[in-house]
């Protein structure tokens, strides 16, 4: 039995060093998103949110929460990669989602100096966000007090001041390696097929973030 409790105590022990070492990945990640976002220039000046950081980690962290660890760490290996070439991710992000939101600028300012992305990887692409979306509009169906509180669904309800989660999903896998994406998309085929919903299992690391006990909870308390 001594025996038993001693080999016991070091998996618990091992698995907790697994665990603080995936949680300190998690916060280098977003910490390094967060510094890219630093040098990130807004049309008319800072925004607001690039002083946020309570917002900016618990929104970012809720996500990468849901990522296995070789994907966590392929895309911090895309954020030193990209720190090394001059490549700022966060700003491409914001650059490509405009592609919807401000197409004249565009492809006047913004599509010459970003890497293009071939046409199988964009078609890999849309089959990813065609998925979140589906999940998405699940999980507002169900929700309907965070949905509220969610973007827009669809890349044809934006405007110059609205974003819609499809576009916003498209601007940020379009930074991915193709490593990393890959990883990316076999996580999201993962998912379906085990009739997972990753729009809830990343709200409810939000709101449990937030201090709520359980998703049911904070959509009772919404207003």
């Amino acid at each position: 039995m001594a025996e038993n409790a001693a080999k016991q105590e070091a998996q618990e022990n091992t698995t907790s060093a697994e665990e603080r070492a995936r949680l300190d990945l998690l916060e280098h990640v977003v910490k390094h998103e967060w510094d890219q976002f630093q040098k990130t220039d807004n049309e008319g000046g800072r925004a607001a949110c690039q002083g946020n950081w309570p917002t900016f980690h618990q929104m970012r962290a809720s996500q990468f929460m849901t990522w296995p660890v070789p994907l966590l760490k392929s895309y911090a290996d895309d954020l030193d990669e990209a720190d090394h070439v001059g490549r700022n991710l966060i700003t491409e992000k914001y650059g490509r989602m405009m592609i919807s939101t401000w197409p004249e600028e565009y492809h006047a300012n913004i599509e010459p100096y970003i890497p293009a992305r071939p046409a199988e990887r964009v078609a890999a692409q849309e089959k990813v966000i065609e998925q979140q979306v589906a999940w998405a509009d699940d999980f507002r169906g169900r929700y309907p007090k965070l949905g509220r509180e969610m973007r827009v669904l669809h890349t044809s309800e934006d405007t110059h001041e609205k974003t819609s989660f499809e576009t916003y999903l498209r601007g940020e896998l379009g930074t991915y390696s193709d490593k990393t994406f890959g990883l990316y998309q076999d996580f999201i085929d993962d998912l379906a097929a085990a009739n997972r919903n990753l729009t809830e299992e990343t709200i409810r690391n939000t709101v449990l973030l937030g201090g709520f006990q359980s998703l049911d909870e904070a959509e009772a308390l919404q207003q």
